[in-house]
């Protein structure tokens, strides 16, 4: 019996055009990462989790839809939260195993009321610049 590559398949029956669904490279739980960044700053705001489904919702509503990995279901961005993300563009990386969502965000991005969700930055110690 021949080896599947799970990667390639995805999680659950989507809708999502099948062009844009065989270039994609999914984790084993059939999801590709979504690097979100706000199209005004250019800042990024947040990482979540796309199946094909939810790809194919964000394409389609202009609204940013997930893949909750720890509630297992789709969510809305702003759904109960009303800090909406409207959807600019989407784009594909070149080995196909992240997406960088481009959005008018409204409110705060990350769920613990932050504009982002990367504040902590951490000490970065490396060669010194030559002068």
């Amino acid at each position: 019996m021949p080896v599947t590559d799970l990667q390639n398949q995805p999680a659950r029956p989507s809708a999502l055009d099948p062009a844009i669904a065989a270039r994609l490279r999914r984790n084993p739980d059939g999801l590709v990462a979504a690097v979100v960044r706000e199209h005004a700053t250019g800042d990024v705001l947040m990482l979540a989790w796309m199946d094909d489904e939810a790809l194919h919702r964000t394409l389609t509503s202009g609204r940013a839809t997930y893949w909750s990995r720890s509630r297992r279901e789709y969510w809305v961005k702003g759904a109960t939260s009303g800090h909406h993300q409207y959807v600019r563009s989407v784009a594909l990386d070149c080995d196909g195993d992240a997406l960088l969502v481009t959005v008018d965000q409204v409110g705060a991005a990350c769920h613990t009321g932050s504009r982002t969700c990367f504040n902590d930055e951490l000490p970065v110690s490396g060669p010194e610049e030559n002068s």
